[in-house]
């Protein structure tokens, strides 16, 4: 999260992170509504790919590389304002890809988008888990 300037940007706040979960909000403002005056879509998904995300990073080993290759969302209830929670859920978790799931919810807690991600994964090589860095020999 602290590398990522795109969530600072846009405003997602990391609330609770624990294992196969991640809990993220956003606080709409303005520059997040669409000519409709409500949320874009697309704002709602980037949030749902990111919780889901680091959801996925707590069901890795450390040092392995995530990057989202599936996203699928539904949007059932327009956002108009308030807060936003995203809840990421893993579903399964392998050695090449993450499945997890995102439920977003507005600010009275009605189920606004529910989303499916596969994110491929890429382990750190059996030298980088034992500690041993290339210029180690």
């Amino acid at each position: 999260m602290k590398k990522s300037q795109f969530n600072a940007l846009v405003g997602f706040t990391l609330d609770r992170l624990y294992e196969g979960g991640a809990v993220m909000s956003l606080i709409v403002e303005e520059h997040h509504r669409q000519v409709q005056n409500v949320v874009h879509g697309g704002v709602i998904a980037a949030l749902a790919d990111t919780a889901a995300a680091l959801a996925a990073y707590t069901a890795v080993l450390p040092g392995t590389e995530l990057v989202t290759v599936e996203l699928k969302i539904n949007y059932l209830l327009p956002i108009a304002d308030g807060r936003i929670e995203a809840e990421g859920k893993v579903l399964r978790a392998g050695r090449n890809f993450v499945v997890a799931e995102c439920d977003v919810r507005n600010a009275s807690g009605a189920l606004a988008a529910k989303a499916l991600m596969t994110f491929g994964a890429v382990g750190p090589r059996a030298t980088e888990i034992a500690g041993v860095t290339k210029t180690d020999g």
